[in-house]
């Protein structure tokens, strides 16, 4: 259960305050302008200027970042909200709080800003928050009836921009449907498609050295945000997709739902609600991001009261392999015996789950399954052996027999979903992901989301939701001509995963060089060394973590299993430790008296130096390192195991290989 501690003076009493001053010292609406606020430590300010429209700079130690930037929500009938606006009152409160919660990075979430609160005539009003870490702003409507949502206004202008971290979106099945797994393209401003359109987040680098991340947060009842770009200034404008009317079944397997007509609407809704979350994540160092917990903060508070059914952990998958199990005597592949085999491995190491991916039901009805597979029987054997099953699920199907399937499986002892193929993030897509979380909770049971769009929050408004696709992750491997997935890797931890945690589907056994790398579809291989891929489950946040490759290729390395097993998928406690997007990155995370740390690099061999400064004092450590082997560069497969003594005061080099990578455990000596 998520509990909220509060540390400072508590909003009611400053409300009170205020409404004093106002009435002994009324304020003076146009003397005011522009309006302001600055985070906590006073080093970022947002300014307002209120004219025929709102626009808004955002600003750190003195210099612009972003803005001017004009806001404004054109709700049709009710009225464009920002034009010609005529501001009612105003006031600044502060928070300092911290969140608990054990589904997360870290333990305790320290959640201090400053909030501008700005109400007009016309029933809405602004909300700036300005935290340490960056500034978000909101709409918030008080109108008794539904409203239409024709478009909304916002601009994100960067004056400064040097760089921009590119994901351009793929739409093979229509402007705005998209798995939402795209790479980075590094560009200047000018070098961007004018006609692109481009997933959230993208990170901006200024001219002055700061790094910029975008994106939106409680994003609920509404559309998802994208990006195109602004044909006036350096920036992007959004665009959100309209509102479906009609759709038609089809697409892989007939699992998927296309758009074949929409509204001159983005969203139809209830007039007094919030809206999402505009957030601008901001850096000095690129490796600050690694623990930006903004969009997290700015979620809304869980709605699952009780959470300690809530199980995380790592799972045994069967999809990216193929199957390919060998030294078995059965014939491997869609059926019981080949589950049950999975069960055994995952018992004999520790991993808490087994996954039935695509296959193991009739395409378009979760509630028959095929004759090969006999799921009471394989989820009552996984239940002996203390292993949990979870099922695979088109969304479609799903969302025609949610009740029914949930409450069925819930009965037989299924812990959770992988549900898959939305491809959307259009209102009423939107609305399913709520839908599902909810009735999943009220099953006491799990979900993760493929074919998803990025966080937004909802893992801390619904805790049962662990993970969500939406990357460019390692299946991708299995029929691409990309090759250059390690510089993407170290891409990843700065812009996507600052929204929330991802499904990247690490832990490949069989590692290649750029060389001698090939995309094979039923016997995968990856890109980069053995220790890349172990330090992924250190590096990537993802409270359910897979295990891609398959149980034959984890028993015949058993350094390797058991280092990924012995990896927690929460944490009490994040730090970063060095890094820079597309380069390479570190970082350390504890559970309980245990620390994990792991680094990657993109395709350049490079030496970091760690410091350990973030053990206890006067206490001792012992540390099992995975490190590149000698010959890494060629095999990549190569690696050494070592065990070696540290302290707060050790400043320990670590050299990685091409497409390299360094992982350790780390355990005080009693």
């Amino acid at each position: 259960m998520e509990i909220i501690n509060f540390v400072k003076m508590n909003k009611t009493f400053l409300r009170f305050l205020i409404i004093i001053g106002a009435l002994v010292f009324p304020f003076n609406l146009e003397a005011n302008s522009p309006y302001e606020v600055t985070s906590p430590d006073g080093s970022i300010k947002v300014s307002v200027n209120i004219d025929e429209e709102i626009s808004w700079i955002l600003s750190m130690n003195g210099g612009c970042i972003a803005g001017p930037q004009a806001v404004a929500l054109d709700l049709g009938q009710n009225g464009v909200l920002g034009k010609d606006p005529v501001l009612r009152k105003y006031f600044v409160e502060s928070e300092n709080e911290i969140i608990k919660t054990n589904l997360y990075r870290k333990y305790e979430i320290i959640d201090n800003y400053n909030e501008l609160h700005l109400e007009f005539e016309n029933n809405y009003k602004i909300i700036f928050r300005a935290y340490n870490e960056g500034v978000a702003y909101r709409f918030k409507t008080s109108f008794e009836k539904d409203i239409v949502v024709n478009t909304e206004k916002a601009q994100f202008i960067f004056p400064g921009a040097e760089t921009v971290f590119v994901p351009y979106i793929h739409y093979p099945y229509g402007r705005y449907q998209t798995s939402f797994e795209s790479t980075y393209d590094v560009l200047k401003m000018s070098e961007i498609q004018p006609d692109s359109l481009i997933i959230s987040p993208l990170m901006v680098k200024t001219k002055n050295g700061l790094s910029v991340v975008v994106t939106e947060a409680d994003l609920e009842d509404y559309p998802g945000m994208f990006f195109k770009v602004n044909e006036k200034a350096d920036g992007f404008d959004p665009e959100f997709a309209n509102y479906p009317l009609e759709e038609k079944q089809g697409g892989h397997n007939n699992l998927q739902s296309r758009v074949t007509k929409r509204a001159d609407y983005i969203a139809d809704t209830e007039g007094e609600r919030v809206f999402p979350w505009r957030v601008f994540a901001v850096a000095e160092s690129d490796y600050e991001l690694l623990d930006n917990d903004l969009v997290y903060k700015l979620a809304a508070p869980s709605r699952v009261e009780d959470t300690s059914w809530i199980k995380p952990g790592k799972v045994a998958w069967d999809w990216w392999n193929a199957w390919n199990l060998y030294d078995v005597d059965f014939k491997a592949g869609i059926n019981t015996t080949t589950y049950k085999y999975y069960v055994d491995f995952a018992a004999s190491k520790g991993v808490e789950y087994v996954i039935l991916d695509e296959g193991w039901s009739e395409s378009t009805n979760l509630l028959k399954t095929i004759p090969e597979i006999d799921l009471k029987e394989i989820v009552n054997y996984a239940k002996g052996k203390g292993v949990g099953i979870v099922l695979w699920a088109g969304w479609l199907p799903l969302s025609r027999q949610m009740d029914e399937v949930m409450e069925k499986y819930a009965r037989m002892g299924i812990k959770g979903y992988k549900i898959d193929f939305m491809d959307r993030d259009d209102q009423k897509m939107v609305n399913f992901y709520y839908r599902a979380a909810r009735k999943a909770a009220e099953s006491k049971q799990f979900v993760l989301f493929h074919g998803s769009y990025k966080p937004t929050g909802l893992q801390r408004t619904y805790p049962n939701v662990l993970t969500f696709e939406g990357v460019y992750g390692l299946e991708q491997m299995k029929g691409t001509d990309y090759k250059d997935m390690p510089r993407h890797d170290v891409t990843l931890p700065y812009i996507r995963m600052l929204a929330g945690p991802m499904d990247y589907t690490p832990g490949a056994m069989d590692n290649a060089n750029f060389v001698n790398w090939r995309s094979i579809y039923e016997d995968p291989m990856s890109q980069g060394t053995r220790c890349h891929q172990l330090a992924m489950y250190i590096v990537y946040d993802s409270p359910f973590s897979m295990l891609c490759d398959n149980p034959s290729d984890y028993l015949r390395e058993p350094e390797s299993i058991d280092f990924i097993a012995s990896v927690p998928t929460v944490f009490d406690a994040t730090v970063p430790l060095a890094g820079e997007a597309g380069e390479y990155v570190a970082i350390a995370r504890r559970k309980e008296s245990n620390w994990y740390v792991g680094a990657m690099t993109n395709w350049t061999g490079r030496q970091v130096i760690l410091d350990f400064s973030f053990l206890d004092k006067d206490k001792k450590y012992e540390a099992t390192i995975f490190a590149d082997g000698i010959n890494a560069n060629t095999a990549a497969n190569d690696y050494v195991r070592k065990v070696m003594v540290l302290d707060s005061d050790t400043r320990l080099p670590i050299d990685m290989k091409n497409g390299g990578g360094w992982a350790a455990v780390i355990k005080e000596i009693e």
